[in-house]
């Protein structure tokens, strides 16, 4: 009888099991080219996953354009006061509600407080208190939902019965809530928006651990003696990170929109401090004389939100295994 020969006996278990995964098996590391003959003539490093990752990204040139506006609006973020004309609070009575000119590209608002200066200045409180919520959501989120998918029976029930209660809540009202007990401010607006969103984070986590716990070389690691701890962190938890990744840059374009919306209402970032969301608010009632006010700031809310979409739908295709092949062949 002929096939492929067996693997020695003193080969591990796990090593056999862990071949099928590319990220943590032993065939990482290195491609075989073959000669003109057929047979294999050299070998060299195999590309490291994230740099072929990022090369099929690239090759989508929504997503490349998404992502370099991100790139931009977070260096914006962090050189603010460096970028900004003017200081968020520098009022000049005489030029208020001055519309876009070469002075003020923006215009100025009521108080006549550079808009550029604000948009520029709230750009870090809006991206700072959407990835610190975001943060919240992922860890203690994807801790959730491995313990519920690895583990299953009572700790699944018990787990997933408790994200339910937070999803019978409406997302904003939660929020609401929140706010109301702890009170305003950009902490607590990160904290309320980061627990309305674990429950997101620890079903899709736990979805894709369902779908791994059960692979080969999870159970020819189990067989050999590996702890839980191993497992998850080895095996489990890497082969299930594709579909987070992608919740992450989704929920990121909800917890800008969210705190942009909290901070209309009046329960976020607090003035004097710049925030898209409160600058909406404050130009609500010059819409008709003043567009500028609230358009700005609209503006850049929406261009924010779209790029984080546009870049998740990216992520979803360049990790998704059958769109990966296709994308590797030249396909779409």
């Amino acid at each position: 009888m002929t096939g492929q020969p067996l693997p020695p006996p003193d080969t591990p278990v796990a090593a056999q099991g862990d071949a099928k995964d590319s990220r943590t098996g032993p065939l990482q590391g290195h491609e075989h080219e073959m000669g003109p003959s057929g047979g294999p003539t050299t070998l060299r490093p195999a590309r490291p996953r994230w740099r072929e990752t990022l090369g099929l990204l690239a090759r989508n040139p929504t997503a490349a354009v998404a992502a370099m506006v991100l790139i931009g609006i977070v260096l914006m973020s962090i050189f603010d006061e460096a970028l900004a004309p003017q200081g968020p609070n520098v009022t000049s009575v005489p030029d208020r509600l001055q519309p876009p000119s070469w002075e003020h590209p923006f215009g100025t608002d009521d108080l006549g407080r550079d808009i550029l200066s604000r948009v520029i200045l709230g750009a870090g409180v809006s991206l700072r208190v959407g990835f610190l919520a975001v943060a919240i959501a992922l860890v203690i989120g994807t801790l959730i939902g491995l313990l519920a998918g690895y583990y299953g029976r009572w700790v699944d029930d018990v787990l997933m019965r408790v994200m339910d209660m937070f999803f019978a809540f409406p997302a904003v009202l939660l929020a609401i809530a929140i706010l109301a007990v702890r009170g305003p401010g950009s902490g607590n607006t990160a904290m309320a928006i980061g627990i309305v969103y674990i429950p997101i984070f620890a079903r899709v986590t736990r979805a894709s651990v369902l779908a791994v716990r059960e692979e080969v070389y999870v159970r020819a690691s189990r067989s050999v003696g590996a702890s839980d701890f191993r497992l998850i962190t080895r095996h489990v938890l890497p082969n299930a990170a594709p579909p987070i990744i992608v919740q992450t840059s989704i929920s990121l374009a909800f917890a800008v929109l969210a705190e942009a919306a909290l901070s209309f209402l009046g329960l976020g970032t607090q003035p004097p401090n710049p925030s898209w969301g409160r600058m909406l608010a404050e130009g609500r009632a010059f819409i008709q004389d003043a567009w500028w006010l609230a358009f700005f700031p609209g503006m850049a809310i929406f261009l924010t939100v779209l790029c984080f979409n546009l870049l998740g739908d990216g992520l979803r295709d360049v990790l998704d295994p059958r769109q990966r092949t296709l994308m590797a062949g030249g396909g779409r």
